[in-house]
Formats: C-alpha cells, sequence, structure tokens
C-alpha cells in the first residue's frame, strides 16, 4: 500500500468547521439520550423488576442495557448503507429521530407494580430502538467529521466525537447531580424523577434533528457518487466482504478500547458505590469529574497522533490498559474517600484516552468513501456488542459470583488481544484512504 503525502497547509473553510460542530453537537445529543439510562439506573430499576437485593436490580438493568447494544451491528449495517448510497446528512438525521422514539417511549412507560411483565418487556424495546439508532449514529458521524477535516488536523478533528460523546454523558450525570441536590428527595426520583430526564432527552433529539437540518454533505461523498462507485451497485455487505481484512482490523482494534471505555464510563459508578463504598452523590460526583477531566484530553492526544502518527497512540493505550489495569482497579477497590478514587479513575483516563481520541478516524482512513460508513460503523458495532456492552453486565456477573477481581483480569486479557493487532497494523496516517482518494481528484 503506498503511502499518501497529503498537504500540511490547507485551511478548512467556515462552513466546513460549522458544519463539524454541528455534527458534533448532534453526536452529543444522541449519546446523552442513550447514556441516561445508565446514570438513572439506580434510581428506575425498582420500578421495572421485582423487589430483590440491589445489585440483582442492576443486574437486570445492566441485562437491558447490554442486549441494546446487540442492536448496534444492524444500526451499523442499515444506516451505514443508507449514509453510503444516499448520504451522510440523510443518515445523521434519521438515526436522532429514532432515538426520539426510544426516550419517549422510556419516559411514558408504567412500572411493573402498574402493568407487570410489560414494563420490562417495554423497557428493552425501547432500549432496542436506541441501540439501532446509535449504531448507525457512530459510523456515520465518524465518517462525516473525518471527510470534513483537513488532513493536517484529521486527529484533532476526530476527537471531537469522543468529546462530544463524553459530553453526552456528562450531561446524564449533570441531571442527575441537579435532581440530586437541588429539586427532589431520593424517594421522589425512586417514583417519578428519573422519567425526567428521558423527556428532557427526547426533546434534546428534537433540537439535534433541526440543527442537522441544513448539514452540507461531504465532497468525498460527492465524488464517489459522481462516479458512481462500484461498491455502491453492489451493495454494503457484499461490499465489505472484500474489505475483510480492514472490516477485521476494525473488530481488532475497538474490542480492547470499547471495554475499558465502558469500564470507566458507565461500570465505573456501580463499582464506586457498590464495591469502594461511596454514597450515591459521591459516586456521581467522583464520576462527573473523571468524564469532564477524560474531554479535556481527548484533543490533546488527537493533536499528537497528527504529529507522530496513529499507531504510537494507539501502543500506548494497549500497553498501559494491559499492565495497569488490574493494580489501578485493585487499588481504586480499596479507596479511602471520594478524593483518591477521583484520582484513580482519572489514571484510568489517561490509560484509556488514547484510543478514544483517534480510534474514529482510524477506522475512516482504512476504507474507501463508497463504503466508509459502513465499513466504520458495523465491524465496529460488532465488536462494542460483544466487549463494550457486555462490561458492566460481565463485571456484575464476577462482583455477584464472590470473584470481582476476576473482571480485571478479563478486562487486561481483552485490551492485550487489541495490543497485539497495533503491533501488526500499518499507520493509517501514512496509508490514509482519505488522503489517496484527495490525491487522485488532484490528478
Amino acid at each position: 500500500m503506498t503511502e499518501a503525502q497529503p498537504a500540511t497547509t490547507e485551511k478548512i473553510d467556515p462552513a466546513r468547521l460549522k458544519s463539524i460542530i454541528v455534527g458534533s453537537l448532534g453526536n452529543l445529543v444522541e449519546y446523552y439520550d442513550f447514556y441516561v439510562y445508565a446514570a438513572f439506573s439506580l434510581y428506575f430499576a425498582p420500578s421495572f423488576f421485582p423487589k430483590s437485593d440491589e445489585t440483582a436490580q442492576m443486574l437486570s438493568s445492566a441485562g437491558i442495557f447490554a442486549l441494546g447494544f446487540f442492536m448496534r451491528p444492524i444500526g451499523g449495517w442499515l444506516f451505514g448503507l443508507i449514509g453510503d448510497r444516499y448520504g451522510r446528512r440523510r443518515s445523521l438525521m434519521l438515526s436522532v429521530l429514532m432515538m426520539c422514539g426510544g426516550s419517549l417511549l422510556i419516559a411514558a412507560t408504567p412500572t411493573y407494580a402498574e402493568i407487570g411483565v410489560l414494563a420490562p418487556a417495554a423497557l428493552m424495546f425501547a432500549r432496542l430502538i436506541q441501540g439501532l439508532s446509535l449504531g448507525g449514529e457512530y459510523g456515520a458521524s465518524a465518517t462525516y467529521v473525518a471527510e470534513m477535516g483537513e488532513s493536517s488536523r484529521r486527529g484533532f478533528y476526530s476527537s471531537f466525537l469522543y468529546v462530544t460523546l463524553i459530553g453526552g454523558q456528562l450531561g446524564a450525570l449533570a441531571v442527575l447531580l441537579v435532581l440530586q441536590n437541588l429539586l427532589l428527595t431520593p424517594e421522589e426520583l425512586r417514583s417519578f424523577g428519573w422519567r425526567i430526564p428521558f423527556v428532557i432527552g427526547a426533546g434534546l433529539a428534537l433540537f439535534a434533528l433541526w440543527m442537522r437540518r441544513d448539514l452540507e454533505e461531504t465532497p468525498a461523498f460527492k465524488s464517489a457518487k459522481a462516479q458512481g462507485a462500484q461498491e455502491r451497485a453492489q451493495g454494503g455487505l457484499r461490499a465489505l466482504w472484500r474489505h475483510k481484512r480492514e472490516a477485521a482490523i476494525v473488530v481488532g482494534l475497538t474490542m480492547g478500547g470499547t471495554l475499558a471505555f465502558y469500564l470507566w464510563t458507565i461500570y465505573i459508578q456501580k463499582f464506586l458505590k457498590l464495591t469502594v463504598g461511596l454514597s450515591d452523590k459521591e459516586s456521581t460526583w467522583v464520576s462527573a469529574g473523571a468524564l469532564v477531566f477524560a474531554l479535556c484530553i481527548q484533543p490533546l492526544y488527537g493533536a499528537l497522533s497528527d504529529r507522530i502518527g496513529r499507531r504510537p497512540v494507539l501502543l500506548a493505550f494497549g500497553v498501559m490498559g494491559t499492565l495497569g489495569t488490574v493494580p489501578l482497579l485493585s487499588t481504586l477497590q480499596h479507596a479511602h474517600g471520594p478524593w483518591q478514587a477521583f484520582f484513580l479513575v482519572a489514571l484510568g483516563w489517561i490509560m484509556t484516552a488514547p484510543y478514544t481520541s483517534i480510534n474514529a478516524v482510524v477506522k475512516a482512513e482504512l476504507f474507501p468513501a463508497a463504503l466508509r460508513a459502513t465499513g466504520v460503523g458495523l465491524p465496529y458495532a460488532v465488536a462494542v456488542s460483544f466487549f463494550g456492552g457486555t462490561a458492566e453486565y460481565v463485571a456484575l456477573w464476577f462482583k455477584s459470583q464472590g470473584v470481582e477481581s476476576g473482571f480485571y483480569y478479563y478486562a487486561s486479557a481483552v485490551i492485550c488481544c487489541s495490543l497485539l493487532v497495533y503491533f501488526f497494523v500499518p499507520d493509517t496516517k501514512k496509508t490514509s484512504m482519505l488522503d489517496r482518494e484527495a490525491m487522485a481528484e488532484l490528478e
């Protein structure tokens, strides 16, 4: 594979910059809607599941959370096909509309005491809709931002996908903190207050839909459409099979990173309460503070990858995650108070951010424009479904069996598998399909 030699003096025009920002902000709203479920599961679990011990209720809600992830490969394929055939913009619009519907359904579902088993069934259906939506959102948004950003700053711009993703989680925690500390008692939160963030999420999704109405289509898609690319005519899955090596690379580089991400975002709040022994409020504050820290360091790693390449940054995550996960979680398990817990969780983010900051651009640089949304979205969604979406459930299962530390070793082993992939894949900054296509346009 020949190395691309992009120009380093190109400048992005204001219209492109606006499109990147709007596309990223829409991603924030999508992830707020999806992760508000995790942020409020401590409060709504008793409403949907029969009364039992707290760990069992968390295990049930985590199971439905994981099931939502198994719709993501279908969403990655469906919305990838839409994005590759009809445009990134259309795919982004449809995905956020579906997320709105899922949030409204959760907000309106009666409790288990009122309608019995129909309550958890409705909750599961809503999560499946949201999983389908989010499976399409990532591939479309990652493709859109990567194609709209100029070559010399593509890693930096793509890091904002996880800035906005984490921002969505922060928004969910911010709503939780306001309701916990200013507006409602714990009893009111468990009774009806947990519905409020889902109503807010549906409204934000409609706002994101309005923002995306005037998004400019990417030049790469316009060029591929004008050329009548062969992959487009043959269909997403058939064309993806011809790029099966690249698809396998996406699965391999994602599996360890997505598990680490969901460990430090979703499971950590339960870990801080159930294992470390912090209160509900302390767990929320530590999680929120660590997410702010994580948000701030994403662009730093993204910009670093523009200077030294993608592969060294991925290797840094693989080595730190493989060697550091077990001792870090073992130490966190015995943390003395919220400040020590925050410091240790922040260390977890220093290990994980090299992956989260650049994984989107690495995937986008592997595939041609006519297949990019499917190539990015579908293999990524498969890896996230099996390793990211199940992280909390697996961790809680180990805890329920009395061997919580088993999850620490499991996480390290999965990250080690990704590390092996990082050793053998080329540096996509040097072999970027995006740059090769841009150069071909100029010739």
